[in-house]
């Protein structure tokens, strides 16, 4: 595997392995054992043909331009890129919202159990119940960990953070397996092999479907590793999401399944805080924690990005200039570039001016996204509610209906003869976008309506 590659493969996995990793054990509580790893399976198949889609459709933006979901969408019609940007940025806020809920969480149990260990009084941890509040935690890692990793430009600081974060996760698996076979030492609810026997409490499969869609979302930096190859050939870059599908499917049927057997009913929306205090649980609580501030980056900037394009759409919407995407067309923000794209900096004197105004933007939306996630997540405690409504909507919207859309409406619209033989391969996969299409909004509907109108577990 060249290095390339490599790179690729770990960028795709340190974005997949955040949140998803400590709920998709929860995910498995109202399909069962069986049924959940069948599910389990199927999401990632599917994942996986949206990134290859991702890889074959590439190929049509002119390779001046660096490739990305807001080109792609020039293409094939302009003024849909606002709906696409708002799912990319919807997606990208609600993942940086359960990662600061995931430090909430994680914090106080970790200096409970270093500082704290050993005092059992109830009235010595109501002397310090200030020291445990997660919202005290929550604020010290947005500001001095998180806010500066999210004003920098480029993606390409982190990608040394990304081998970290896969070495927190796979510690997390041995931790979950470690627990897994010594789990009579734990409260253990009734597993269930097949579908669990449901009553007016239960909840449906398709609350927690939407985590299986979740833990596999990785399709929003696609493009930005694709656009970092030196050899863009199909043959090459479908090494990247076939490497990195599975390796986050061993993952997720280690940590999944080990985890729900080890609890059964009892599990809940995050694995790490059912586990008793002890130094591998601490480290497997650091771990993770570790690993969703360094990720907090990989979801900000193309959030960042997102909601630059919309902004750029609505300005070009005012003033007229979004009438074709030929001629007279300003394009959008490129969705991973930090650069700006506005032909007027490229040509006028006031070059310089322009790019730090531009500059400033980038700053001030970027504070926006952190105060709003800030916002949120001290006012939230449910991981799992906040993953599955993520889940429903913006995941299903880059994992399958995006990529579903431009393979079906690009790949193969180079044969403009109707004598013109099309290849059977340009075929399957034009038709596999659109099967993906329709299968991502049938999900969106119903996961979406089921999160909301039967709601999930609070914990």
């Amino acid at each position: 595997m060249s290095s390339n590659v490599l790179s690729g493969v770990l960028t795709l996995l340190h974005t997949a392995c955040g949140a998803g990793v400590l709920a998709m054990p929860f995910a498995f509580k109202p399909f069962g054992l069986m049924p959940g790893l069948i599910t389990l399976t199927f999401c990632g198949i599917c994942s996986l043909c949206g990134l290859l889609l991702q890889t074959r459709i590439a190929k049509y933006v002119p390779k001046s331009e660096n490739a990305s979901f807001a080109k792609l969408t020039q293409l094939i019609n302009p003024s849909l890129s606002i709906v696409f940007d708002f799912a990319i940025a919807v997606k990208c806020f609600g993942v940086g919202v359960s990662y600061l809920i995931i430090v909430g969480d994680l914090v106080p149990q970790i200096v409970q159990s270093i500082f704290y260990h050993n005092d059992d009084s109830t009235g010595g941890l109501q002397e310090h119940h200030r020291l445990l509040d997660r919202r005290l935690y929550i604020t010290l890692v947005m500001m001095f960990v998180i806010a500066p990793l999210c004003f920098k430009r480029s993606l390409n600081s982190l990608r040394y953070a990304s081998m970290i974060a896969i070495i927190s996760v796979a510690y997390l698996s041995g931790l979950i397996i470690y627990h897994f076979l010594n789990r009579h030492q734990l409260e253990r609810g009734q597993v269930y092999f097949m579908v669990p026997h449901r009553d007016s409490s239960s909840h449906s499969p398709l609350t927690t479907l939407p985590i299986f869609v979740f833990a596999y979302t990785c399709h929003h930096n696609m493009f930005s590793v694709i656009n970092e190859q030196t050899d863009k050939t199909f043959r090459i870059l479908r090494r990247i999401p076939i490497f990195a599908i599975s390796f986050a499917y061993i993952l997720y049927l280690i940590i999944g399944g080990a985890g729900y057997m080890t609890f059964g009913e009892n599990i809940v929306g995050n694995i790490l805080t059912l586990y008793p205090n002890s130094i591998s649980t601490t480290i497997g609580r650091l771990a993770m924690l570790l690993l969703v501030m360094l990720a907090f980056p990989l979801q900000c900037h193309p959030c960042r990005s997102s909601i630059k394009n919309i902004f750029i759409f609505i300005e070009d919407f005012r003033k007229g200039r979004l009438h074709d995407n030929r001629t007279g067309f300003i394009p959008l923000d490129d969705f991973n570039s930090e650069e700006p794209h506005d032909e007027l900096s490229q040509q006028s004197s006031e070059g310089p001016t322009l790019r730090s105004e531009s500059q400033r933007h980038t700053n001030v939306i970027t504070l926006c996204v952190l105060v709003f996630s800030y916002i949120l997540a001290i006012s939230i405690t449910s991981l799992a509610k906040v993953l599955a409504i993520v889940g429903a909507t913006g995941s299903t919207s880059i994992s399958f209906i995006l990529p579903g859309l431009f393979g079906y409406k690009l790949i193969g619209s180079e044969f403009t003869n109707r004598n013109e033989r099309v290849p059977v391969s340009i075929k399957i996969f034009k038709y596999l976008g659109l099967s993906l299409f329709i299968w991502g909004l049938v999900i969106m509907i119903a996961s979406l309506s089921a999160t909301v109108f039967l709601g999930t577990s609070s914990h």
